[in-house]
């Protein structure tokens, strides 16, 4: 059995009533990390994620997406990956030339993930407990370099043909795209997905710009 390591980082969501609520959800490591608001292209190949997918059509429902810390892509041996990750929702499909499925999805819940199993197939799942989100807030006259720096990102193909929600003076909505499309490391862009507010994970990417420049 595959166990995530702990995330001190991450608190379980509550109810209206204060229980913890959490779910049995599949698991997609990848050596990346997806962010709420964000989109993800995927190249779907192995039977257990063709399965998966085909149930999350059937279902209407999501599969996290978690960042791959040890291990394949392709297979389930010696994984170890993040205990935090994001709801992965498709939002489109195509077959691409090569004949395989490709779907587009896009981040929504953050889950912190406890037990895991692994089913015959080989599809990791795990109980998910679903983090509560901080309050937006809109941006501020000191979020004007960021702002410049995401425009510059947006110019980029590979970004602009993501087709990314327009930030509209949105610091949630800055921040997640920042840490999403900045070359930042599995690591830093797995404790900005743990942060709740959103003002601290703009203050924490301006402070690691600040030390990739010096």
């Amino acid at each position: 059995m595959i166990r995530p390591p702990v995330c001190r980082l991450c608190r379980a969501a509550v109810n209206d009533k204060g229980i913890s609520v959490s779910e049995q959800i599949a698991l997609f490591p990848l050596k990346t990390v997806l962010m709420p608001g964000c989109h993800l292209d995927l190249q779907i190949f192995e039977a257990r994620y063709l399965d998966m997918v085909s149930r999350c059509f059937r279902q209407q429902q999501g599969f996290v997406v978690v960042g791959l810390e040890q291990g394949s892509e392709v297979g389930t041996s010696n994984l170890r990956f993040s205990a935090i990750g994001c709801e992965a929702r498709i939002i489109d499909w195509q077959q691409r030339d090569n004949g395989l499925l490709g779907i587009r999805v896009e981040g929504h819940r953050r889950a912190r993930l406890g037990k895991v199993d692994v089913a015959a197939d080989g599809l990791v799942t795990a109980e998910a407990q679903w983090l509560p989100e901080a309050l937006d807030a809109p941006l501020e006259a000191e979020h004007d370099e960021l702002l410049a720096l995401h425009a510059a990102l947006q110019e980029h193909p590979l970004v602009s043909n993501l087709q990314l929600p327009p930030v509209d003076g949105s610091q949630q909505a800055l921040a997640w795209q920042l840490a999403y499309l900045l070359p930042l490391s599995l690591e830093q862009k797995t404790s900005l997905l743990a942060l709740t507010p959103p003002l601290e994970r703009l203050d924490r990417i301006g402070d690691w710009l600040v030390q990739m420049q010096a």
